[in-house]
């Protein structure tokens, strides 16, 4: 794929320019959006350019392409290749918006790097930055087609037929199309883009996993993404332009404009175990996929493993163990990070009763059990063990039995999922048994 002379010159500038790319990337995103500030406005995420996430992840991206091109000359990383492809999609990226980037890339590289960028240089890198566009071009316009992307544009009008508080910080949104037509057919783990005109004009754009797929509808929950919220974010992130105006001014009956679904970490159709690990909002894509496997009649073994500040944070709490008590081989193995105190009998947790944190739609009761510092629920039914565990604490997936041959799904913060990827390896399950979901731009784990 890249010609032997470009493969030896980028091998030997790849050093000087991996060790520059957060000072390229920045100075591309200004030549950028000066001369193209709708790119800003209408198509990237103002609160992604703000924090820098945007940046180290372009930086990442270059990098880990040239550095595969130079390593395996003959193939192309499309694991990679396909992630970006799906979130270019989902976004309506256009096959002539690669020029107008390569322009203002290869700028800031000349600026960045001087005297250094010589005509074979740019040679070399101009054959890298094309192998790579072409690629997501193909890729996008191919997912494009799969997913029924009209000609006159990537968004359809969804009504909100309804809104449920789920947490003080997540609500879900159940939007059905305005036209009547049928939904979209969507695979669990995908997710949509949400489309919003702000007060200032700025038309921006959001993904949003799929957290459920009503009859004839789309189901997303969205967090309130309040300044400095962000897991890891420094205290100046901003908050969060579109979640905010969701919480805000959209309750029921306003149209939004949504994408078809992308996405490629998706649930796969085998029979072996799983494991759906989440933390905080990252619980979506989770209760989407026990969702379809309910409904399926999945006899899968399970393993649904969250991780929260607190019951009362915790969305889809009642909806987990509802799912849970539906399969046939299910678990919940949960961790909340405060701690807990005791009245009258029963455990309390931010002004929630343990007892109703996991109560029974046909009015169950459950009793404590405290073994070797873990909290497990019985139900009062034939003495029958309920599938719930509870640990205070962060999650550490080392505490709990891995089946053999178990495939594993992520989704929450980026230093959850580091950890958790960290202790299923050690645990042997292997990395490529292990796949995750990014909120936002990936940055690798």
């Amino acid at each position: 794929m890249l010609s032997p002379k470009s493969a030896e010159t980028v091998r030997a500038t790849l050093p000087a320019v991996s060790g520059s790319l957060s000072e390229i990337t920045t100075l591309f995103y200004e030549k950028l959006f000066a001369a193209h500030p709708e790119l800003l406005r209408h198509l990237f995420n103002r609160g992604n350019q703000a924090n820098g996430s945007q940046r180290q992840a372009l930086a990442g991206a270059v990098a880990a392409f040239a550095g595969h091109l130079t390593e395996h000359p003959d193939s192309r990383p499309d694991t990679m290749l396909t992630r970006i492809a799906h979130k270019h999609a989902s976004l309506g990226v256009r096959a002539d918006q690669y020029p107008i980037v390569r322009e203002h890339l290869f700028a800031a590289i000349a600026e960045v790097l001087g005297e250094a960028v010589t005509d074979e240089v740019v040679r070399a890198w101009d054959e890298v930055y094309w192998l790579m566009a072409h690629a997501l071009i193909a890729i996008e316009k191919r997912l494009s087609a799969e997913a029924g992307v009209a000609e006159d544009g990537l968004w359809r009008p969804y009504r909100v037929a309804a809104r449920v508080e789920e947490t003080d910080e997540v609500a879900t949104f159940l939007l059905r199309p305005a036209d009547g037509a049928p939904v979209p057919p969507a695979r669990p783990g995908q997710y949509v883009s949400v489309q919003v005109q702000l007060p200032d004009g700025a038309r921006q754009i959001r993904q949003y996993s799929l957290s459920g797929q009503p009859d004839g509808g789309l189901q997303i929950s969205v967090k309130r993404v309040a300044a400095g919220g962000r897991p890891g974010a420094p205290s100046d992130d901003p908050a969060g332009e579109v979640s905010s105006y969701l919480h805000a001014h959209v309750h029921g009956g306003e149209t939004l404009h949504v994408s078809p679904p992308f996405g490629d970490v998706v649930l796969d159709d085998g029979d072996g175990p799983l494991l759906l690990a989440s933390a905080g909002i990252g619980c979506t894509p989770m209760v989407g996929m026990l969702a379809h496997l309910a409904a399926a009649g999945s006899r899968r073994r399970i393993i649904a493993a969250h991780a929260d500040r607190s019951p009362a944070t915790h969305p889809f709490r009642t909806d987990l163990r509802r799912l849970t008590d539906k399969l046939t081989d299910a678990t919940t193995e949960l961790w909340y990070e405060e701690g807990v105190r005791y009245e009258d009998g029963f455990r309390y947790e931010e002004g929630v009763r343990y007892e109703d944190a996991f109560r029974y739609e046909d009015g169950g009761r459950h009793q404590e059990a405290v073994r070797h510092g873990e909290e497990r629920a019985e139900a009062e039914t034939g003495g029958a063990t309920d599938p719930v565990t509870v640990r205070t604490g962060r999650m550490d997936l080392t505490q709990i039995v891995v089946p053999a041959g178990t495939t594993a799904y992520l989704c929450g913060p980026v230093p959850f999922m580091k950890a958790a990827r960290a202790q299923l390896l050690a645990s042997g399950v292997p990395a490529s048994h292990i796949h995750y979901e990014v909120f936002g731009p990936d940055l690798g784990l």
